[in-house]
């Protein structure tokens, strides 16, 4: 990870990372407090949540439309809670949305808490959508588990200040969206899944594989059910790991 000049945001310089290096970050988490799968199956991101930050996962009314958020203070994530309306649905989309919600939030924690880990004298005053004077980002919210969430916020010293966008340079999104992709769908057991049901055809002569892009539209669905995720998720995540020219809108 470097950090880099900031077009838009809260912070001056915000950090990059490459999907390898946020899929190494994620995966060593993961097999840090043994929770990584030893075969496909879904992963425990509310343990995971338990066991990394030290806290449960919290279910509250939120404001219209936003789905989850992550709180920061100058030690690191404080709260991650999750829309209660939400979690109170038990239908299955629901059920993985919630998942997929609690990941995209454990995204924010694993890449972005050093941002936070600051004592408020030394920030300084930031520019961020237009609003001046916030001194204090502590919140990031988020709406949808697709990568393109249309809503996001941040608490600051002079009260809440809710966006309403698409991306628009709101890279903070776009890496815990990615963050959540690759938590909820590990490429080793992607990889491994699709390899043991035939959905993969041989490339060159270094022994690479692909997806056979007759049966992508079955191996998301089969993905979706072995993993629990909502075929949406599986569908963005194996456009980042097989994209192909029907896929590459999908690849922000």
């Amino acid at each position: 990870m470097q950090m880099v000049p900031a077009k838009k945001g809260p912070f001056p310089k915000r950090p990059y990372y490459e999907l390898l290096e946020i899929e190494k970050i994620c995966d060593e988490e993961l097999k840090s407090l043994g929770l990584f799968p030893a075969s496909p199956c879904p992963v425990r991101i509310e343990r995971f949540i338990e066991k990394r930050f030290g806290q449960s996962a919290e279910y509250e009314i939120l404001p219209p439309g936003v789905l989850g958020l992550t709180q920061f203070g100058v030690g690191g994530v404080e709260k991650i809670v999750v829309s209660k309306p939400l979690s109170e649905d038990r239908s299955k989309t629901a059920q993985r949305r919630v998942t997929t919600t609690l990941a995209h939030e454990v995204g924010h924690g694993l890449l972005h808490s050093h941002l936070f880990a600051r004592d408020d004298s030394d920030q300084s005053l930031f520019l961020f959508e237009g609003h001046a004077d916030v001194s204090r980002t502590q919140v990031l919210c988020r709406h949808e588990e697709e990568p393109e969430p249309s809503i996001s916020k941040v608490s600051t010293a002079n009260g809440p200040i809710q966006i309403k966008s698409r991306y628009n340079g709101q890279w903070w999104e776009f890496q815990a969206n990615q963050a959540m992709g690759v938590l909820v769908l590990p490429r080793v057991l992607v990889m491994k899944l699709l390899g043991t049901n035939d959905f993969l055809l041989p490339i060159g002569s270094l022994g690479l594989k692909t997806l056979d892009e007759e049966k992508r539209d079955k191996a998301i669905m089969h993905v979706a059910d072995v993993f629990d995720v909502n075929p949406v998720v599986a569908r963005f995540r194996l456009a980042a790991l097989f994209p192909s020219e029907n896929t590459k809108q999908l690849i922000l």
